[in-house]
């Protein structure tokens, strides 16, 4: 199975490089300047481990015909100008598998590319991209889950789940995918939340009086908005993300709380900002998650005032 893997940042690098070590025909379409930092391989590091793995990076204007499989890795930000870059990419054969955050790019490539090319899915790794170049692991576990939006299993679903089966991850061929991708944009949106609101990390904010309290109340709100799309979020992943969040001494940040300090482009509004929509458009009610909005929307008014 040919591959494309749109992206090589904290994510699309992991993951790709777990799959080009098994022997995967595996390919990074990336801008020159990440491409340029490819040639020596990717290193990717983290708990017990330092690799660099050779791997084979192209530009747009270097693709080299089509592809069986997409995996598409990118910022929802930049999911515009990536669809534009795989174009030649894609044939009548080609199966893409959109792991970003949140749910809105479905609508978008199932319009572009028609929804039975089209699967879902998600990952969880908590990992970086450093000043370097290099992708760093935070913590040991990693996981990627798809599956057809119609629930029906394929022979075509089959082989990319064989595909998929490597060392770093696991991998799960999910029969209600959008339940996955709900639960997830449920997660990481009380993730972004709370530590967006809160300006700083889990262990420093359970800390405090009350901190332990206000990062409970911003999961159950998130979760309700969930359960009223036809998602409830299971009990199991529920502790799941009490454990995460309340976890003594944690260093961990959301990842769009980092973009947001370093000042990067982010996925507030693709994240948080489609959360507090479909809320509205479901009747839940969500005062913490719009006051983190809101605050979002200021800082980024602030800094494009003063540039």
């Amino acid at each position: 199975m040919k591959i494309l893997i749109v992206g090589a940042g904290a994510t699309g690098g992991y993951f790709g490089t777990r799959l080009a070590q098994a022997g995967r025909d595996i390919t990074f379409l990336v801008h020159p300047h990440r491409a340029e930092q490819l040639r020596g391989g990717l290193r990717v590091h983290g708990p017990g481990y330092d690799e660099t793995v050779p791997v084979r990076a192209v530009t747009a204007g270097e693709l080299d015909g089509q592809y069986d499989l997409v995996l598409l890795m990118v910022k929802a930000w930049s999911l515009e100008a990536a669809l534009h870059d795989l174009a030649p990419a894609v044939g009548p054969g080609t199966t893409i598998l959109p792991l970003l955050n949140g749910m809105a790019h479905l609508q978008t490539l199932n319009e572009r590319f028609g929804s039975e090319a089209v699967l879902g899915g998600i990952v969880r790794v908590v990992c970086t991209v450093t000043p370097d170049g290099a992708v760093l692991q935070m913590k040991p576990h990693a996981s990627m889950t798809f599956g057809a939006q119609d629930r029906r299993p394929t022979r075509r679903l089959e082989q990319i789940g064989e595909a998929m089966a490597v060392p770093g991850f696991s991998r799960v061929i999910s029969d209600n995918v959008l339940a996955s991708m709900w639960h997830k944009w449920a997660f990481i949106t009380a993730g972004g939340v709370i530590t967006l609101t809160m300006r700083g990390a889990i262990g420093n904010i359970i800390a405090v009086p009350g901190g332990k309290e206000f990062i409970q109340d911003v999961i159950e709100e998130t979760e309700r908005v969930a359960e009223a799309a036809g998602y409830t979020v299971s009990a199991g992943a529920h502790a799941a993300s009490l454990e995460m969040f309340t976890e003594e001494g944690s260093v961990f940040t959301s990842s769009l709380y980092r973009d947001v300090m370093a000042g990067a482009p982010h996925e507030g509004e693709h994240l948080i900002g489609q959360y507090v929509a479909a809320a509205e458009s479901l009747g839940v009610d969500v005062p913490l998650t719009r006051i983190a909005l809101t605050q979002l929307r200021v800082h980024d008014r602030t800094r494009a005032s003063v540039r």
